[in-house]
């Protein structure tokens, strides 16, 4: 059995857990039609191998894997695609225009995270990045269309949560692979039929208007699922969008407060605990049972990059000012 948790969504879609974190928390998706693969987003380098496994497991050769597609360069998404890019000899790398010389030439992604997080937490989180040879990047612009199999996957450029963010859509089966912009859903908040969902704003490129640009587009799609990175399958997104609108405008509000007060020194702090009792407020209000340390604990590091995250969106907006 392979090292790395996994199930089937349906006959050619399976949902990855890389044990990134914790189980449920950051996940792939396996595409197949017709023999042929496609991995959107890919974890970590550290759960490259167990990703292999899962191929072989489920009777495919590594020469299947056509593509391998992260919604954005962020390290959760994409840490792992060069090493996996480094397996799958005839597969191409698909990423963002904005995002694909971070691909090909890694070093300022890692330098940037090991400052961070220091050199032995790097390590133990990610691994090390391998880079992609650029003849087999694919610089992707919105619109562009890619075969897989019988059917297309569709690249729309989707900019909010990051500046190189995109989705993939599956046009035939209606699946939206999300990355970060549908937000986090993650299973020990979730009801049945009636999932949590919160926005993430980590740093650096948080855009809310560009945000709510990017869900109405996504929208306009009708897309029958949504298949988010952290974590798993929604059933009704246009059901669903309205709590990550909601959560979106809860996260500028608390931002905005919090600039009024013209006051830098401790910001980060006032943030993390505007936004704690916000989310908390959320998960009350959603009939989440868990004890209040629990949730805490499960949002420990989303309330710390969310926090980030809206610091720097506020110098932005003073640098604009």
């Amino acid at each position: 059995m392979t090292s790395l948790a996994y199930q089937s969504l349906s006959d050619n879609l399976y949902l990855i857990d890389t044990g990134m974190n914790r189980p449920g928390h950051t996940g792939c998706y396996l595409l197949e039609d017709s023999g042929e693969l496609a991995f959107i987003d890919t974890g970590s380098s550290n759960n490259v191998a167990g990703l292999l496994e899962i191929i072989s497991e489920l009777g495919f050769t590594l020469d299947a894997v056509r593509y391998v597609m992260p919604t954005h360069v962020h390290l959760d998404h994409a840490g792992g695609a060069g090493r996996l890019m480094a397996n799958c000899p005839k597969a191409q790398l698909v990423v963002h225009h904005k995002g694909a010389p971070h691909m090909i030439d890694p070093s300022r992604l890692q330098q940037g995270a090991t400052a961070v997080y220091g050199e032995e937490l790097f390590q133990q989180v990610f691994g090390d990045l391998v880079p992609v040879d650029a003849s087999r990047v694919v610089a992707a612009a919105d619109g562009d269309r890619f075969p897989l199999g019988s059917r297309e996957i569709l690249f729309i450029d989707t900019p909010g949560h990051a500046n190189h963010h995109g989705c993939f859509f599956d046009t035939r089966d209606r699946a939206l692979f999300t990355g970060d912009t549908f937000g986090l859903s993650y299973p020990e908040f979730n009801k049945p039929d009636n999932p949590w969902i919160m926005a993430t704003t980590t740093p650096v490129a948080f855009d809310p208007e560009a945000w709510f640009n990017s869900l109405e587009r996504l929208m306009a799609l009708e897309p029958a699922t949504a298949c988010l990175t952290h974590f798993g399958q929604l059933s009704d997104p246009a059901r669903e969008v309205t709590k990550l609108r909601k959560s979106i405008e809860q996260h500028v509000a608390v931002a905005l407060q919090e600039e009024a007060r013209a006051e830098e020194t401790g910001r980060y702090d006032r943030l993390h605990q505007a936004l704690q009792q916000v989310l908390l407020d959320s998960l009350e209000n959603h009939g989440v049972e868990l004890p209040a340390d629990q949730q805490k604990t499960l949002l420990a590091l989303d309330l710390d990059l969310n926090a980030k995250g809206l610091e720097v969106w506020l110098i932005r907006r003073a640098r604009r000012r």
